[in-house]
């Protein structure tokens, strides 16, 4: 680690940021009342406010946005006529899924084999965290010297659009020259990168019925239509043999020409299973950051426990679809409606609801922003030279500012490199990756405020 004062000074507070970062993570703040109470957003949202006004930014606010989450807003002045820069993260996270999967606690973050399990401690609870490590070094060391906005979401991770909304009806809020969006992460722990395509996403919930009520199988099996076969033959189709998502209309075979992803890391990386083959063709990074790519996230219908031999008479599942660059959210949404509606069996009544949507994203890489970005994140990471990878998840806000500010530069950094295992259980954040990243995101700051007087 390079013995620059910035660096110095992040190092010095990593036990502060330790202390902080278990002090968001306690807070359960899934945005589904389903799920965890609303409470548990809202204490999220003050902690985050208090930190904020604890840093001495201004106008700081708790903004009440159109799907009832809440997104957190502050102000710290820099310099007359330095440039102004956006740095974004999320309070919210998702569920913790199976509790009993946890080695730890999953809102209690717990230091194991140099790492720092919870829930939100990469994603993207530690987003913040990473923010507020920069500022300080700053402040520190002579300074912030550009005006710095601070906006951290409240529903991110249920893709409800509330903050982009938001933004939409109050333009003026989020202008910046340049926004970094601290959400997403290093292609591989220690090797520093930036995000240069985001896929989209819809979500959607399938519901098929096919009786009044469920029927003894004895009596009424081979006859009587089964809700959850029919929603199991619509679902199979959304596969190719090989594994591949295949949507009537929607193209799958485009190629991502950048940074590869050998077989065999990403095996390891998504802990697949010995002997099990992986879906799909072409390469891995084709896959998974330039092509669309369908999940069956949920079903509801008979639980095994408990289950009796009765023919099912309504059966849901829930589906993501993944869009990438060069393709429209709104358009996949409809050839997906179509494609299911057209393979329902037996002339099965079958609804729709959408849950959520975003568009795919492609960053501008060339832009002075990312020249800023690369040199900080030489001196970050001594020996290494700054990357750009895909990243198969979505972030929707990030067309909304696109579109918002054109003008604007935005760059994509972050904590989830593929060891964090986010969305999974025991997810975790290596302390040494946000010490670095911190340190990155100083020197970004001070290089791009030099390149604008320039």
């Amino acid at each position: 680690m390079t013995a620059h004062p910035i660096a110095e000074t992040v190092a010095s507070l990593m036990p502060r940021a330790k202390a902080e970062l278990a002090e968001l993570v306690a807070f359960q703040s899934v945005a589904d009342e389903a799920v965890a109470p609303r409470s548990e957003c809202e204490a999220a949202a003050n902690w985050v406010a208090d930190a904020l006004r604890a840093e001495d930014f201004q106008d700081v606010a708790l903004l009440d946005t159109p799907d009832g989450s809440q997104s957190v807003y502050g102000v710290l002045p820099g310099p007359a006529g330095a440039p102004t820069v956006l740095l974004y993260a999320h309070y919210d996270v998702q569920p913790q899924l199976d509790p009993s999967a946890w080695i730890s606690p999953a809102f209690e973050l717990t230091e194991r084999d140099g790492r720092w399990y919870g829930r939100g401690a990469a994603d993207c609870k530690g987003g913040f965290i990473m923010h507020l490590l920069a500022l300080r070094a700053l402040k520190a060391n002579g300074g912030v010297p550009v005006t710095v906005k601070v906006i951290v979401e409240g529903s991110e991770e249920q893709g409800t659009g509330g903050l982009e909304r938001y933004a939409e009806a109050h333009p003026e809020l989020l202008t910046a020259d340049a926004i970094v969006i601290g959400d997403t992460g290093n292609f591989r722990l220690g090797l520093p990168t930036v995000t240069a395509t985001l896929r989209g996403m819809t979500m959607i919930r399938v519901q098929i019925d096919t009786l009044e009520g469920n029927l003894h199988s004895g009596m009424f099996g081979g006859a009587a239509p089964d809700a959850l076969a029919a929603l199991i033959r619509v679902l199979d189709t959304l596969r190719a043999e090989d594994g591949s998502t295949v949507i009537d209309g929607l193209p799958a075979d485009a190629v991502w020409e950048g940074l590869q992803y050998p077989e065999e890391d990403f095996r390891k990386d998504a802990r697949v299973l010995d002997g099990v083959g992986l879906p799909g063709n072409g390469t891995v990074a084709d896959r998974i950051w330039a092509r669309p790519a369908v999940t069956v996230v949920g079903i509801d219908c008979h639980p095994v426990a408990g289950a009796t031999p009765s023919i099912p008479r309504t059966a849901r599942a829930q589906i993501s679809l993944r869009v990438p660059p060069g393709q429209d959210a709104a358009e996949a949404t409809e050839l997906l409606f179509a494609h299911i509606e057209k393979r329902v069996p037996w002339n099965a009544r079958v609804s729709f609801e959408q849950i959520g949507q975003g568009q795919p994203f492609s960053a501008d890489v060339t832009s002075p922003a990312y020249t800023s970005m690369a040199e900080a994140m030489k001196l970050a990471y001594p020996g290494q030279e700054m990357q750009a990878s895909g990243m198969g998840g979505s972030i929707p806000l990030c067309n909304t500012l696109a579109a918002l500010y054109p003008e604007a530069e935005i760059l994509l950094i972050g904590l989830s490199e593929p060891e964090a295992q986010i969305h999974a259980v025991n997810e975790s954040v290596s302390p040494q990756e946000l010490e670095r990243l911190s340190i990155a995101e100083a020197h970004f700051l001070l290089n791009y405020a030099r390149s604008k007087k320039n």
